[in-house]
């Protein structure tokens, strides 16, 4: 739909002509093909005609907390909205810092979309609580629906796939992630129709029935234009080659478990159904996997840009055979099974790596060796051009860890997790101060960054004095006084998200905000120095913000257990549970 052209006022009219001296109908079209939601912003600030060609023009909307604007609110502001990505409840929650029934229930958005937006095709949710009513909802009120993807929500089961499977008629992606998942059976795919063929994109790698494979098969022969495949660790090797070979321009597969032992004839099968998938960027999944299944799987790795071995228990041999086949990698997700000489295999083979990830196989018990310090040199020294690490370990030290931030002076992300609180250089046996300001003086650029291991006051003031483009920063068991909360939200521009736990941060600390909350997405503070008055005081000062105390019911009234701080142009929310104190 084209927008009016309005009419110029005296004060601003001849500005607004000059910005806008083409047609309506151009600039929207020109708009189309912008793609990043930070952009489309700025450009609807531009002027008043910019602002309504951005808003009839506008097709996709992303919205970072579900309590920030109102369902009504997003379609009075844009009319023509396909797709929208959501996300609910305080990333803290993947940790169980936030109680159940805590809210972000999806199922009033679907209302008020339904009556709006029936032509809605996507929907992107991410810690959203989903039920089956919401599901067969969705299913049922938008005739042109093609696009679901679920990320860490809960409140559904399979039941709820099923309703999708049953009634979305052009669906082309079903995407489902580590959600908390009443699974009910495999029975769900079974309720795709047997005319249904438009399926692109399937992942249900995270569920843990056995389903039809049967119906699986049957869905994926009928699918040709399938791209993305993930299955469940149920799917036995040799099902998957029985899939493969019906989808061999696959870019992104997930395996089942690998663990099956087969006859030469049926390995020989697996091995050459996995070297045909020659467009595989992806490779995730191999929840279990032996030696024997290592060559076979280096056959489908020569175009890899993306391997996921996050749920693989690989020891570093082995990790070094698949990485030999893998030239052109540039993210690397594994287990600190891996141990520091699989870390050297990475150095070794990846010299275009630019994200790395190592998780905790088994991360409460402390005698297991893991990764150290060694292996993160390693990968720093071979791998130049990181931009992005996630690193669990037990231990660190300073001179590791700006050793690695002169080596990788291009990282966005740092997120450095050692597992045991309050945990010093374990050479020196000093605070790990010296080693994250180094990070933030190196690397310029960095744009999130978690902390951990024993921190004082002075870590945070090298934050803020050299992290000035950092968006969201991450704090546990860290900090000495107010000071170091204050150094942060003082030097750090562009900060728009912080989280912070089980740090002696009080109210000084959380008032030395009252200026820059709104301009930030969100505040989280938990097992923190916080009391009820210094909230009273933050939300009397700031009436735009919603300032939320999470009460422990065995705790001190005077104390503020947990607090959620964020801007919101809808108000107060109207479904906050009794143990949710609204300010």
């Amino acid at each position: 739909m084209s927008v009016a052209r309005r009419k110029k006022d005296a004060a601003g009219g001849e500005e607004d002509a000059r910005v806008s001296s083409f047609p309506d109908e151009v600039l929207e079209h020109v708009l189309v093909f912008l793609k990043s939601h930070k952009d489309r912003s700025a450009v609807s600030l531009v002027c008043k005609d910019w602002y309504a060609a951005e808003r009839w023009s506008r097709t996709h909307v992303f919205i970072g907390n579900c309590y920030s604007v109102s369902p009504q609110i997003l379609v009075r502001r844009f009319p023509n909205i396909r797709s929208i990505t959501l996300k609910g409840k305080p990333r803290f929650s993947d940790f169980n810092l936030v109680p159940p029934h805590w809210g972000a229930d999806i199922h009033s958005w679907l209302v008020v979309l339904a009556k709006a937006y029936p032509f809605l095709e996507e929907l992107r949710l991410k810690r959203m609580t989903v039920t089956d009513e919401s599901l067969d909802f969705l299913a049922t009120s938008f005739p042109n629906f093609r696009a679901l993807s679920l990320v860490s929500c809960d409140g559904f089961s399979t039941d709820g796939l099923a309703s999708i499977a049953t009634h979305c008629k052009n669906l082309t992606e079903m995407d489902i992630q580590e959600n908390d998942v009443l699974d009910l059976g495999g029975h769900w795919l079974s309720c795709f129709p047997e005319s249904f063929s438009s399926l692109e994109i399937l992942n249900f790698a995270s569920l843990n029935s056995e389903v039809s494979f049967d119906a699986l098969e049957r869905l994926v022969s009928r699918c040709k234009s399938l791209k993305v495949l993930k299955v469940n660790k149920c799917v036995s090797p040799e099902q998957l080659q029985r899939l493969l070979v019906k989808v061999p321009n696959l870019v992104d597969l997930g395996t089942g478990s690998l663990l099956q032992e087969l006859t030469i004839r049926q390995f020989a099968e697996v091995k050459s159904a996995l070297g045909n998938c020659k467009k595989l960027h992806t490779l995730s999944g191999l929840w279990e996997v032996t030696s024997l299944y290592i060559p076979a799987l280096s056959l489908a790795c020569a175009n890899l840009t993306f391997l996921n071995l996050s749920y693989a228990v690989l020891q570093n041999t082995e990790l070094a055979q698949l990485l030999a086949g893998c030239p052109q990698l540039r993210r690397l997700w594994v287990l600190d099974t891996v141990e520091d000489k699989g870390l050297e295999a990475v150095a070794s083979a990846c010299p275009g790596l630019e994200e790395l990830r190592v998780f905790p196989a088994a991360p409460y018990e402390p005698d297991l060796s893991g990764v150290t310090e060694s292996g993160f040199v390693a990968v720093s020294r071979g791998c130049p051009n990181l931009r992005y690490v996630l690193y669990f370990c037990r231990r660190m030290t300073n001179a590791a860890v700006e050793t690695v931030a002169k080596n990788c002076p291009n990282f966005t992300h740092f997120r450095l997790c050692i597992m045991n609180p309050c945990e010093p250089d374990y050479l020196t046996n000093d605070p790990m101060d010296e080693g994250f300001g180094a990070v933030v003086k190196h690397c310029s650029k960095i744009q999130r960054l978690a902390v951990s291991g024993l921190l004082t006051d002075r870590s945070f003031e090298y934050i803020g004095l050299y992290a000035k483009n950092l968006e969201t920063l991450s704090v546990a068991f860290a900090g000495s006084s107010d000071r170091g909360m204050q150094y942060v939200l003082q030097g750090c521009p562009k900060l728009r998200k912080l989280e912070i736990r089980d740090c002696p941060f009080g109210n000084a600390a959380l008032l030395s905000g009252l200026e820059r909350y709104e301009q930030m997405r969100s505040l989280w503070m938990s097992a923190c120095r916080v009391t009820m008055s210094a909230c009273r005081i933050l939300a009397r000062e700031m009436p735009r913000l919603n300032v939320e105390v999470i009460k422990d019911p065995e705790g001190d009234e005077a104390h503020a257990d947990k607090v959620y701080v964020y801007r919101s142009v809808a108000g107060p929310r109207t479904d906050a549970p009794p143990f949710v104190l609204t300010l």
